[in-house]
C-alpha cells in the first residue's frame, strides 16, 4: 500500500565496476581531503589493491595520516572513541574505510567523534540524536557483499560493558562515496560471502515488508532481491564467479539504500540481541531467523510476499503458482537458497548450530523487545512470540 506521505534520502555518490578503486584519489581530492585516516580490516590490509591504493594516493598528494589495522569484528564504543581522538591528534580530514560491516560502521562512529570534538559516542545514541557538526568526508569500500553500511544512515556499535549493540541513526552517517570494485570481493571466502549475502536478503525482504516502506525503497529492495536469486548460486560456483560477486555488492548497496528509508524489522531486533548477548556473527543470525520471522509476520504481509516471489523464483514459477499460495512459496524459496548456502559452505541453519543456548534465550527477548527495528515489523510481536521464534530456531 502506498503511505499518503513518505521521505526518500540517498545523496552519495556511487562508483561500481572495474578499476572503481582507482577513482578513489580524485574523489578525496573533490571532497577537499589531503590528509586521510584508514580504517581497514585485516583481510583488505593484506591485499594487493591495498597496496596499489595507497600508491595512489600518494601519487594525488594525499598523505595518510593515521592508518587503523585490523579492526575488530565486533568494533566498541571504547575502539571508536580511540580512533576519534587519533583522528584529531593526526591532524586528519576524512576517513577511509575498506572492510567489512564493522570497519565502516567504525568509521561513521568515528565520524560523529570528530565532527564534534571528541565528544564520547555513547551521547548520539539513538535516531537522529547527532547535531549538526562540521562536515567529515567519507569514502566507504565494502569487503562483502551483503551488510550495505557503504549505502545506509545507520551504525550498529557494541556496548560491550552492558552486552548490548547499540543503534545511531542519522542521515550525516551516510557516507559520501560508496565504492564498490570487483577486485575487492575477488577472493571473497564461501562462508563469509554465504552470510553477508544472506544479511543483504534479509535486509531486503524487510524492507519491502517494513511499516516504513515506500515505492522508492520498494524498487531498490525488490531489484536487489532479484539480484541475489538469479546470482547467488553463481557467486558461490567453483570459480568464484567475478562479476557475480560484484552483482552481489551491488544488491547488497541497493537493500542498504531501501533499509535506510523504510528501516528493518523483527529479524534484525532479535539479530541484534543474539550479537550483543552471545556475540553471534550478524548474517549468520540472519539467515537462521529470516524464514521463521516470514512465516510470523504472514498474515500482515501476505501480498508482499507474493510479489516478492517474482523477484526470487523468476516469471514462470510465479505464473504456475497459484495467487493464493504465492506468499507461502516465496518463504520456501527463501528457504531454498539459505540451504544452497548451507550446502556449499556450511552456514548454519539453526540457533543451536550457531552456539546459541536456551539459557540466553530470555536476554536475547529482553534486547529484541528494546530494538529499534522491532518498531517497523509489519506484525506486532510480544516476549512470548519473540521465545516461541528462538524456540522454531534452535
Amino acid at each position: 500500500m502506498t503511505p499518503r506521505y513518505f521521505e526518500f534520502y540517498s545523496p552519495m555518490k556511487i562508483l561500481s565496476g572495474d578499476h572503481a578503486l582507482r577513482q578513489i584519489p580524485f574523489e578525496l581530492r573533490r571532497l577537499g581531503v589531503r590528509r586521510l585516516m584508514v580504517l581497514a580490516g585485516g583481510t583488505a590490509r593484506r591485499a594487493r589493491y591495498f597496496k596499489e591504493l595507497f600508491a595512489d594516493l600518494e601519487e594525488n598528494g594525499i598523505a595518510v595520516g593515521a592508518l587503523v589495522e585490523e579492526v575488530p569484528v565486533d568494533s566498541s564504543l571504547d575502539f571508536v572513541n580511540q580512533c576519534g581522538l587519533l583522528y584529531q591528534e593526526k591532524g586528519c580530514d576524512g576517513i577511509l574505510a575498506i572492510g567489512g560491516g564493522s570497519v565502516l560502521d567504525t568509521a561513521k562512529g568515528v565520524k560523529i567523534v570528530a565532527a564534534h570534538g571528541g565528544e564520547d559516542i555513547r551521547n548520539f545514541m539513538g535516531s537522529e540524536a547527532i547535531p549538526k557538526g562540521k562536515t567529515v568526508p567519507l569514502v566507504a569500500v565494502p569487503t562483502t557483499v551483503g551488510t550495505g553500511s557503504e549505502a545506509t544512515n545507520v551504525a550498529v556499535i557494541a556496548d560491550k560493558a552492558n552486552g548490548v549493540k547499540l543503534e545511531f541513526v542519522s542521515g550525516t552517517l551516510l557516507p559520501d562515496v560508496a565504492v564498490l570494485d570487483p577486485k575487492v570481493v575477488r577472493t571473497l571466502p564461501p562462508r563469509l560471502t554465504a552470510s553477508t549475502a544472506a544479511d543483504a536478503l534479509t535486509h531486503s525482504i524487510e524492507a519491502y515488508t517494513g511499516l516504513q516502506k515506500n515505492p522508492i525503497s520498494d524498487a531498490y529492495a525488490f531489484a536487489s532481491v532479484q539480484m541475489i536469486a538469479i546470482n547467488i548460486r553463481k557467486a558461490l560456483s567453483k570459480n568464484n564467479n567475478q562479476r557475480a560477486l560484484n552483482h552481489l555488492a551491488n544488491a547488497a548497496l541497493m537493500a542498504g539504500v531501501a533499509f535506510s528509508n523504510s528501516m528493518v524489522g523483527l529479524a534484525h531486533a532479535i539479530g541484534h540481541s543474539c550479537g550483543g548477548v552471545c556475540g553471534t556473527p550478524h548474517g549468520d543470525a540472519m539467515a537462521v531467523l529470516l524464514p521463521h520471522v516470514m512465516e510470523f509476520n504472514m498474515e500482515a504481509v501476505e501480498e508482499e510476499y507474493s510479489q516478492l516471489l517474482l523477484a526470487l523464483a523468476g516469471p514462470e514459477v510465479y505464473a504456475e503458482t497459484r495467487s493464493r499460495q504465492r506468499g507461502r512459496k516465496a518463504v520456501e524459496n527463501v528457504r531454498e537458497i539459505l540451504q544452497y548456502l548451507h550446502k556449499k559452505s556450511g552456514l548454519p541453519l539453526t540457533l543451536q548450530g550457531l552456539g546459541v543456548h536456551r539459557e540466553a534465550f530470555p536476554a536475547i527477548v529482553k534486547g529484541a523487545l528494546n530494538d529499534g527495528a522491532i518498531l517497523f515489523n509489519p506484525q506486532q510481536a510480544t516476549a512470548a512470540d519473540i521465545m516461541q521464534l528462538l524456540e522454531d530456531a534452535y
